[in-house]
């Protein structure tokens, strides 16, 4: 039964969570069967590798010490930021070199990097629970490590790996060859700062005095990371709005399609396509003109990279097959 509940506790947050940063990413949609890989791939490869590779490194490091506690700290701090973050990344790099057509803007380098991450807290927070929670202090320590792993602790894996997908989109945006080369390693680097301080932070202070501490401050820096994705919304309609309006004027979508485009609470679905048979037909209209409008930006930044100039095109014929039936 515990089990069972661990793993409820473990993943259903989780792609609670996910489904909240999908809803976010309000203008272009990322491909569903995407975002499951990138979940699929923190839960599998980035879980299970982090548990091998922080396993046989807190060993190695006890073996040449014999000391317990810094095996604890080296593994801690050190060992397990550098390889979960390094693990989580992967798959984020996987879909920037093999998908790079759906890495249109800052905006999804965070999706990519925070739905990977939210698989492999998902595994780990099954174990935390069942093992550190359960085990350890039965009924009473599953639900507090329930309340730790969720609550307080549920955003920590999203917003460090958020910082390699955002290193990932702007290698991707722009022309400049340094900020590429730069762009990456600064993303990852932030990234296992981020985690190396939060669990050294609550550790120094150690027990519930701690635990509130680290909570603060974690809390701070998701904060700002939402602040940073409103603002990456903003930018994005933005985006629709200079990139669509030649579309209104050559007769693309009407002066309605445009304003449900560029609405934050319309688009995508409008309401009446639920009950007037349009659903598919009005959902993939607002995500080409999301698409169209983030291509259009892409080949005024970076050129004609991967066919940009076919892709609008072929953008554009679809909208004048699904305009007349897309609701505004």
């Amino acid at each position: 039964m515990a089990i069972l509940g661990a793993l409820f506790f473990g993943f259903v947050p989780m792609f609670m969570f996910a489904a909240f940063v999908n809803w976010l990413d309000r203008y272009e949609k990322e491909p569903k069967l995407l975002l499951g890989a990138a979940f699929a791939w923190g839960v599998i490869i980035a879980g299970g590798g982090a548990y091998i590779l922080n396993t046989a490194f807190g060993i190695g490091i006890y073996a040449l010490t014999g000391s317990e506690g810094a095996a604890e700290f080296g593994t801690t701090s050190i060992v397990a930021p550098i390889i979960e973050e390094g693990l989580k990344g992967l798959a984020v790099l996987v879909i920037f070199l093999m998908f790079r057509k759906e890495f249109d803007s800052v905006l999804d380098g965070v999706v990519y990097g925070a739905v990977a991450a939210m698989g492999f807290a998902a595994i780990e927070n099954v174990l935390y629970i069942y093992r550190n929670g359960f085990l350890e202090g039965g009924w009473e320590g599953f639900w507090v490590l329930v309340v730790i792993r969720v609550v307080l602790v549920g955003w920590m894996h999203p917003f460090f790996t958020a910082f390699t997908g955002i290193g990932l989109a702007i290698a991707r945006m722009t022309r400049n060859v340094l900020v590429k080369l730069i762009a990456v390693p600064t993303g990852y680097a932030i990234a296992v700062t981020a985690h190396a301080f939060h669990n050294t932070f609550s550790g120094l202070i150690g027990g519930f005095e701690g635990l509130l501490a680290g909570t603060f401050v974690d809390y701070l820096g998701y904060t700002v990371m939402l602040i940073f994705i409103i603002w990456m919304i903003v930018y994005e309609r933005n985006i629709l709005k200079r990139n669509l309006r030649d579309e209104v004027a050559n007769g693309m979508i009407s002066q309605k399609q445009y304003a449900t485009a560029t609405s934050f609470f319309q688009t995508n679905v409008h309401l009446s396509a639920l009950t007037s048979g349009t659903y598919r037909s009005t959902s993939r209209f607002y995500q080409v003109c999301g698409e169209l409008a983030h291509k259009k930006e892409q080949l005024a930044k970076v050129g004609d990279e991967g066919g940009n100039t076919k892709i609008i095109e072929n953008l554009r014929a679809e909208l004048i097959q699904l305009g007349p039936q897309a609701r505004a």
